[in-house]
Order: C-alpha cells, then structure tokens, then sequence
C-alpha cells in the first residue's frame, strides 16, 4: 500500500504566495551582519526568481508591518502612542522610510516592488476590493513585488484592521493565494510544554487553547490573531505557516518540505470568495436575535432568516448591510446581508405587523416558508459560523 503524502508536500505546489512580516520580526537582525530587510528579501527573491536568475512560475506578495515602529524612531517616541493622531503622524512618517528599506534590499536583487496601502473600507466595498485585486494581478504579472500596509496615516477606529494579520487574511483570497506565511519572533505554534507544534489540520480543535494575548510593544499582533488569520485562509481554501522570521532561508526551505514552522491545512469544504467576504471583511452593522426554531431551521435545515423568527434587532442598519445572527443565548452563530431595515424587521418581528408594500419587499425569490414572514436574510447571501 502506498504511503500517503506528507502535508508538507503540498507547499511546493503552491504558486501564489502571501508573506506577513511583523513589526518586532523587522527589528532584530540576528547579529548576521545582514539586515533583516535583505535577508527576508533574499528568501523572496529566491521563491519568485529561482534558481539561474529566471522567473519561477510563483508570485509573492508582501504584507508588511513596521511603518509606525520606523516613524516611532524617526519622531523619537519611547513607547507605542494610544491615540488616533499620534499613531497617525508616526505612520505618516515611517511610511516613506518603510518603503525605502524594501525597496533598496530588493533593488539590490533586481526585483522592483510597488506599495499598495489598503483600508479596512476599500476591502468592504466589492467594487474597491475588485479594483485593489486588478491592481495586485497587474503587478503580479509585471514582475513587481506588491509590498501591501494599512494605510494607518488616514484609518480610523471604524475603518481600521485588527492587525496586519487580519489584513494578511483578507489579502489571501482577495488575490486567491493558495499559501500564506506568517514570519514572527517565535518558531511556530507552542504546545503546553514550549515545544513546536509541526502540523494543525482543525484550528479551533487543536490550536486555540494554546493561544496567548502576548503582543510586542512594537505591533499589535498576538497568538491569538495569528490563529484567527490562519482559521479564515484556510477556510478561503490556502495552506497556511506560522514561522520565524530569524530562521535562515525560511520560505525556500519551507516551500521544499523541510519541517519548520506550524503547518495549518487548508480545509477542503472551502467557502466561496464572497462568502468569505461576509463573514469576515464586513463589520455587522447590527444583529438579529433569533428564536430555538428559526435557529434550528437556518443551521440544520438550510433555511432563510424570516421576521417570523425574530425576537428582537439592534442596531441601525439598512439593506444591504452585514449584521449578525444570535440565539437566545446570545451566541453568535452566523452572518449575512440584511434584505429590510432594522426599522422594518423590528416591526416584523415575530410574525407581526403587515407585510411590507410590494415597491419595498424583497424582490429576490424567497425561501420555503416566506408566506409566513419576510425574509430578513436570504440564504444565498448566509453564512454560518459551523462552515466558517
């Protein structure tokens, strides 16, 4: 009987590969004589250009932190400013300074590269976030490096990432990455005992409670994010790696096999790209309470969300808008785009109230059972929290 292949395998299959670089991974240059800039550089170019200087058939893209560190610096401040304005002028100032490290280090290698800065919006609007992945594909194949960073000079609160971990996770599917690398300060995912947990195939089963709230005093990002931005690329269908960044030649040894880092499987029920983009690029603009039997329906039966269920609504918002699913309990156990107001579905609620006038009820078809309710959220436009 043949042997089965090893997970690991599957890495060099990748083809378009996203790379996360945080900011405390940036400061360290390991005592080589090598900065740490032409070092990861060096890794990228010899993923994306291979062997005898000809391009490989990989596309690399980077996300990298490290601007408000740099414009820290620059403005001489000891400790990471709390607020908005501050973060703002620091970002603002190492912006610039960021882009140059990059581009001398690739530049000594040949590769040209390109900034791409993104908001948590121009992710949100299916139409910017279709213009930001032409843009990436047209850089892609140019040969340039898109070296992407939340634009944290203009962000705010409503529109920022958590982390660039978020930022890494949305960017996988955004430009349909099959492999996203996380270089951090730690060799991978630590079990109880300190010691490298090599391979994860559920995250939620195996992985979250081994997770810390330990963050840098550079960057935002801990454990516990680097594992939520792992769980929504592998749902989006990629392979993903934790590793470190000291770790010599990291990815060229990872994308040949070698045992480094934690591996997390992609998982083979994936969700659609727009799905994804529900439930987690979207920020719910309220909520839906929903009875034991509308819950039972939607999750087990496949059903749409109608008033009929509703017990209660929060929020304010409109057609459209994202807004999550909750049981009595108060668990969340879904996502999706609301058809009606909050107005309209709070006055539905529970099967009272007329029905909406024809020029304002949905004109999409509605699921079995929709004589007895308005849909509130089409099943198409659904997703539940056990797939996601």
């Amino acid at each position: 009987m043949a042997e089965a292949p090893s997970p690991r395998a599957a890495l060099a299959r990748a083809r378009r590969i996203v790379v996360k670089v945080g900011s405390k991974s940036l400061a360290r240059d390991g005592g080589s004589g090598e900065s740490v800039w032409l070092r990861l550089a060096r890794d990228l170019h010899a993923v994306a250009v291979g062997g005898g200087g000809r391009r490989s058939e990989r596309q690399v893209v980077l996300v990298s932190s490290g601007a408000i560190a740099l414009g820290m610096d620059r403005l001489g401040m000891k400790r990471r400013p709390k607020d908005m304005a501050a973060l703002q002028a620091a970002a603002a100032t190492g912006q610039g300074l960021l882009m140059q490290r990059w581009s001398e280090a690739f530049g000594a290698l040949g590769l040209p590269v390109a900034q791409v800065l993104l908001t948590h919006g121009d992710l949100a609007s299916r139409t910017r976030a279709n213009n930001a992945k032409g843009a990436l594909d047209e850089l892609l194949g140019l040969g340039v490096v898109p070296i992407i960073n939340e634009n944290d000079a203009v962000a705010v609160d409503e529109i920022k990432f958590g982390d660039n971990d978020e930022l890494a996770s949305m960017v996988t599917p955004l430009c349909g990455a099959d492999l996203l690398v996380l270089l951090s300060d730690v060799e991978g995912l630590l079990d109880e005992a300190g010691v490298r947990v090599p391979l994860v195939r559920d995250v939620g089963r195996e992985a979250r409670h081994l997770a810390t709230d330990a963050t840098s005093g550079l960057g935002r990002g801990g454990m516990h994010s680097k594992l939520e931005a792992v769980r929504r690329a592998t749902l989006a269908g990629a392979h993903a790696v934790i590793a470190s960044a000291a770790e010599p030649a990291v990815l060229p040894r990872l994308l040949a096999g070698e045992d480094l880092g934690t591996l997390f499987c992609a998982r083979e029920r994936r969700i659609s790209s727009r799905k994804h983009w529900i439930a987690f690029t979207l920020r719910p603009r309220g909520a839906a309470l929903l009875d034991v039997g509308a819950a039972d329906a939607i999750v087990h039966s496949g059903r749409s969300v109608l008033t009929v269920g509703v017990v209660g609504v929060r929020g304010n918002f409109v057609g459209g808008d994202a807004i999550g699913l909750y049981t009595l309990d108060g668990v969340e156990i879904g996502r999706g785009l609301a058809r009606l107001s909050a107005a309209d579905a709070a006055r539905l609620a529970g099967g009272h109230g007329a029905a909406l006038p024809a020029d304002r009820a949905s004109a999409q078809p509605h699921a079995a059972g929709a004589d007895r309710g308005e849909v509130l959220v089409h099943r198409d436009d659904l997703v539940l929290f056990d797939e996601a």
